[in-house]
């Protein structure tokens, strides 16, 4: 996969990219990542990047013509004819596992980042591809943004983890919320590990592990669940539950 990213402020990738799994996946060349300040774009001799809105108003806009200008150069050298471009912004559909999965499957992704107020509105209707917000809240630019989306698609590449299950028993890949998880040692400070997990039953450690993702689930992010459409089994753990529901909750692990 190539990433490209548009932004007034390159530094601030510099961290973010070179450590961790984002480093990695680009020594085994799973991805190349490109970061473009577009104001050497601009065509002025300033380099301006932004001006006044029109009809009045707060704060700066950022024109067409760099951002226009940097895409089609992006364009010109990508391996495929429409590569597709992310805008970051509060406006978009809100970035989530599938819109990752859906993502990790392209060859090119193009990401502007934008600062100031915002955008001259032809950037959004003529070049984005994908308008993504990563919630319902406001940031000073679109980097930190583009950064939380390209980590969570980099991840899913193939090769990317160390254990190529990790990133299918994610919370939300699953459309359920990961189970509890315990390391050595098995009790620290008389907080014990569940014996279950102790057990070498895999079968059994598998059927907690199923209920106590379900669980979790159903008690923290009901929105993700489908009552109409549980199976028989969860529909059991979820009458269980209720009738249990005047117990201690950590006594089952949610």
């Amino acid at each position: 996969m190539k990433i490209d990213v548009l932004t007034l402020f390159p530094e601030m990738f510099t961290g973010v990219l070179g450590s961790s799994i984002l480093k990695k996946a680009q020594e085994k060349q799973a991805v190349t990542i490109h970061v473009t300040n577009f104001r050497t774009f601009s065509d002025n001799k300033h380099q301006t990047v932004d001006d006044y809105p029109y009809g009045g108003g707060a704060g700066m806009v950022l024109k067409p013509q760099p951002i226009f200008d940097a895409v089609s150069h992006l364009k010109r050298q990508s391996t495929i004819s429409n590569p597709r471009v992310i805008l970051l912004c509060p406006q978009g559909e809100v970035f989530n596992q599938k819109k990752a999965e859906t993502l990790s499957k392209e060859e090119h992704l193009i990401f502007i980042c934008g600062h100031y107020e915002g955008y001259d509105e032809r950037i959004r209707t003529h070049i984005v591809t994908d308008e993504i917000s990563i919630g319902d809240y406001v940031l000073t630019g679109g980097e930190l943004g583009a950064m939380v989306v390209i980590d969570s698609v980099v991840r899913l590449l193939e090769k990317v983890l160390g254990n190529h299950v990790s990133a299918k028993e994610d919370s939300h890949t699953t459309g359920r919320l990961e189970y509890p998880q315990y390391t050595r040692p098995a009790d620290f400070r008389g907080m014990k590990v569940p014996d279950i997990l102790l057990s070498g039953n895999h079968q059994m450690i598998e059927e907690w592990r199923k209920m106590q993702s379900f669980l979790r689930t159903y008690t923290r992010r009901p929105d993700l669940l489908d009552l109409s459409c549980l199976t028989e089994e969860e529909q059991y753990w979820m009458k269980k539950f209720k009738l249990e529901n005047g117990i201690d909750l950590s006594l089952i692990h949610i």
